[in-house]
């Protein structure tokens, strides 16, 4: 992760657009702005940015809903919400829509930056991380994750994850058949205040990706009260 990394803020409100367009820019970030999601989606029809600072509530179409459809349309550019509805449930709606973090307004600018930088870690490809000796394919029937490169495999090529997806899917096969408690998926996910909910609802999108049918996992299982495993095989 290196900190001249091209961000896309979303933000209708025009002062605080430009704030966070300066404040980026003086700590090293590459930062193009949009007033909306129209704006937004014209600018990612030429940019490819490494993470989008999307606020929730503008006129027009919804950051949630910009969410969504980046998610529909296969993006796995992280995306940070801003909004100024801080309720757990607003938390969750943000998670479920496809999101990798949520900040409540007003927040304080250095915990913008920590989150962003966190989140480009997360985004980051892990292949020069030190690995454990046993590090390598493991098999989720059709699907095979490696977890050199944290880049999951299938009949049909690659399979897109978000870099929430990818960091939990990496931190549950470096530990194969070992419960991971939701304290330990929040600290490899950089979500350690996020929430129980909210880890729940990172897990239930991964299991849209390595599971046939999510309601009856094969191998992404919840251990009831301690949290969860996953279980390799055929």
């Amino acid at each position: 992760m290196s900190d001249d990394a091209l961000i896309l803020v979303v933000e209708d409100d025009p002062r605080l657009r430009g704030l966070l367009q300066r404040y980026l820019g003086e700590n090293g970030f590459r930062v193009s702005a949009a007033e909306n999601a129209a704006d937004a989606r014209d600018r990612l029809r030429f940019l490819q940015p490494d993470l989008i600072v999307l606020d929730v509530t503008m006129p027009g179409e919804s950051g949630l809903s910009l969410t969504e459809s980046l998610r529909r349309e296969k993006s796995d550019v992280p995306i940070l919400l801003l909004t100024a509805r801080g309720a757990p449930e607003d938390r969750i709606a943000g998670f479920e829509a496809g999101a990798d973090d949520y900040l409540p307004k007003p927040f304080d600018a250095k915990e913008l930056l920590l989150r962003l930088r966190a989140l480009l870690r997360r985004a980051a490809p892990p292949a020069a991380a030190p690995m454990p000796a046993s590090a390598g394919l493991v098999r989720l029937g059709d699907l095979h994750f490696d977890t050199g490169r944290a880049e999951l495999r299938g009949p049909a090529g690659v399979v897109r994850l978000t870099g929430g997806e990818a960091a939990l899917l990496l931190a549950l096969a470096r530990r194969p058949n070992e419960v991971l408690t939701r304290e330990d998926i929040g600290a490899a996910l950089d979500m350690d205040e996020a929430g129980e909910r909210a880890i729940d609802v990172q897990v239930t999108r991964l299991r849209r990706k390595i599971e046939a049918d999510p309601r009856e996992p094969r191998f992404l299982h919840t251990v009831r009260g301690r949290g969860y495993t996953l279980k390799p095989g055929v």
